[in-house]
């Protein structure tokens, strides 16, 4: 293995990441720019160069199939089995295994599943889903919270929790003695049990860094604090130490992950050394002009590497059917141009979203495949729905009425008060409902048997993880896959953002989802929304997106033959159009500083967003925000002509200028 040869085909900031000397190095690697072969010729090239031992590398990542990934990369790099590349979770209990041996301790059994605990410890209550309490605590545990600060911590975060903030912390704390009683541990406790094990015993301590002295993390924007402190105990005072990640795609809040983390290691640690890769080897220019546009120019600018593009597309559709009609379309006819099946996937923000458009490729004689798992079909809540309906001899007219009613009972899809799991379950239940109510219009004697029968119509285009079939995939289970044709479908608000984000980091959070999934895109992205979607039996008007608004002026400005960078400076200019004003001076709103900054500030989005300045914020809305000086989203909102959707979106601007001119 020739270190020189590992430098081949690198570019000049990755050759700096993989050969940099010193630590800790901290990679902020944009969509695109390489970061897993930064990580692996960087490992390979340090033992090329005699200054690692392959058997003492230690390369952490987030899934099995991932971590099989990077040793096949290594393997291919001529490092064969040496290094030990796995998950938290797999690292953390082959050492456990490893000690227990040793000191000749029976192994207490994994509790691999932890439903069936938690749901003879909560009982039976209405409206409390044992999922969305296993849910709870896992983010509870991943984030080192303490049934003492549960309370303060989930209401800081934004949560709603499935039982009340007393039950819940004592849930917590009757869970932790269940399993000490029953000699089981979670998965969570593993990394637990292995901090513990190396801050009780130094020498063990000492044992385990020796043995794993190159520590190497993949993806570090989705680490959660409690596998933050295993990396601690882990390194101990070393330095060397390489951490690759994106903050642009920190999508994993929900589920306990700090993107702080990653974002904020270079102030942790004054001596870390960071390197950022912007060049993008994967998506044309108007491509990426899209993904500024999802983060509304605040992410940083990915250099893009490839030849100029199509311009992205914006459809509205009157119906959720007719944008699935819409893009079944579109999709044929990209494939007659002579590109396969596997080269377009459809990308929705939630499962339930994935029906119609399943069953309109499926008309027309379109493959699928659903990626991540089988969609809102193979959900628990519909494979019990499906085993009561499908029985032989029951009213299915009836039965279907009681879950309309069901559906009704428990409110709109989209509340904003309800759980992460309350929402999902609902939209997929209300996606088995239309697909029932399709069933009974097509059949005169409706029953159990033929609507499992009919039901499996729907999956029956689906192909295996080899065929060539379209993607139909979640944003979330897009992250880390690419395709050359991207369909973004259902771009509304109560799905982008989800109808429960609520506080600034959630929302930031969905910013950042669209952009992954925007970012998935190779050649050519297509964006789409409807202005009716049907929920079960519940037809509901819609309304684009708010991120769609800065999506369209960066089309408009694409069209007109603007290259795709004078868009990202426009937005930048309007951001610091205010700077050079001087400070606030009285509190008179007319021939006021302020009210002429924010003007001016309107102004400039106005020219970014190519819209009249009025419909960013009336003259009006300017004076009483010049008067009132709002300081907090809190103050802002209670402002004539300040909605949600302009809280949302310039909120962050107008605090920003009251605070700079008071």
């Amino acid at each position: 293995m020739n270190a020189d040869d590992l430098l081949a085909g690198l570019n000049e900031r990755q050759i700096q990441a993989t050969t940099c000397e010193g630590g800790p190095l901290v990679v902020l690697a944009g969509a695109g720019s390489g970061k897993t072969r930064v990580l692996t010729r960087r490992i390979a090239w340090r033992v090329a160069n005699g200054q690692t031992d392959p058997n003492r590398v230690l390369a952490l990542t987030f899934t099995r199939k991932a971590a099989g990934e990077l040793r096949n990369r290594l393997r291919a790099g001529g490092m064969r089995d040496s290094v030990v590349a796995g998950t938290f979770h797999g690292v953390a209990l082959t050492q456990l295994r490893q000690r227990w041996a040793e000191r000749g301790i029976k192994p207490p059994t994994i509790l691999d599943r932890k439903f069936r605990m938690i749901a003879q410890l909560i009982g039976r209550r209405p409206g409390v889903e044992p999922l969305d309490v296993v849910g709870e605590l896992e983010w509870a545990f991943a984030r080192l919270v303490a049934p003492t600060d549960y309370e303060s911590a989930a209401k800081l975060a934004g949560r709603t929790p499935p039982l009340p903030n007393g039950q819940m912390a004592d849930l917590m704390e009757r869970y932790q003695a269940e399993k000490r009683r029953r000699r089981v541990v979670d998965f969570d406790d593993l990394l637990a049990l292995a901090i513990r094990d190396l801050k009780a015993d130094a020498d063990y301590a000492a044992a385990v860094r020796w043995r794993h002295r190159h520590l190497y993390v993949d993806e570090f924007q989705d680490v959660n604090p409690l596998q933050f402190e295993l990396l601690r105990a882990w390194r101990g005072d070393s330095n060397d130490v390489f951490v690759v990640g994106d903050p642009n795609q920190a999508i994993y809040g929900w589920n306990g992950a700090d993107p702080n983390l990653l974002s904020q290691f270079a102030q942790r640690e004054p001596g870390a050394i960071v390197i950022s890769l912007d060049d993008n080897y994967r998506s044309t220019p108007q491509i990426l002009t899209m993904a500024t546009a999802a983060l509304e120019g605040r992410g940083g600018r990915l250099v893009p590497h490839r030849p100029d593009g199509s311009v992205p597309t914006l459809a509205s559709y009157p119906s959720d059917l007719a944008e699935a009609a819409g893009i079944a379309e579109a999709i044929k006819l990209v494939h007659s141009a002579g590109d396969k099946w596997a080269a377009q996937a459809v990308l929705v923000r939630t499962n339930a979203q994935l029906i119609p458009i399943e069953q309109a490729l499926n008309e027309v004689g379109v493959p699928v495949r659903v990626r991540g798992g089988s969609g809102p079909l193979g959900s628990k809540e519909v494979k019990d729905a499906l085993r009561s309906l499908g029985r032989p001899g029951i009213n299915l007219p009836n039965a279907l009425a009681e879950l309309d009613a069901s559906l009704t009972e428990n409110g709109d899809t989209d509340e904003t008060e309800s759980t992460v799991g309350v929402v999902e379950r609902q939209q997929n239940l209300a996606a088995l409902s239309r697909l029932v109510h399709e069933y009974t219009s097509l059949d005169p004697q409706p029953n159990g048997p033929g609507l499992l029968a009919w039901i499996s119509t729907v999956q029956a285009g689906e192909v295996g993880v080899d065929g060539d079939a379209v993607d139909l995939v979640t944003f979330h289970g897009a992250k880390g896959l690419e395709w050359k044709i991207v369909h973004i479908a259902g771009l509304e608000k109560g799905y982008m953002p989800i109808g429960y984000a609520k506080t600034g980091a959630q929302l930031a959070e969905e910013q950042r989802l669209l952009y992954v999934a925007v970012t998935r895109a190779e050649s050519q992205l297509n964006l789409s929304w409807a202005s009716e979607r049907t929920f079960g039996t519940k037809t509901a008007k819609r309304q684009p997106s708010p991120y769609l608004e800065m999506m369209q002026s960066a089309i408009i400005h694409l069209r007109r033959g603007h290259r795709p960078l004078d868009w990202k400076a426009e937005i930048v200019k309007s951001r610091n159009a205010v700077k050079s004003i001087p400070k606030r001076a009285g509190k008179n709103p007319v021939d006021d500083p302020l009210f002429d900054a924010l003007r001016q500030w309107r102004s400039g989005r106005a020219k970014a967003a190519d819209v009249p300045a009025y419909l960013i914020f009336s003259d009006q809305s300017l004076r009483a925000i010049a008067k009132r000086q709002p300081t907090t989203r809190g103050q802002m909102a209670r402002i004539s002509g300040v909605g949600p959707v302009k809280l949302e979106r310039y909120a962050e601007d107008i605090i920003k200028m009251v605070n700079d001119f008071s």
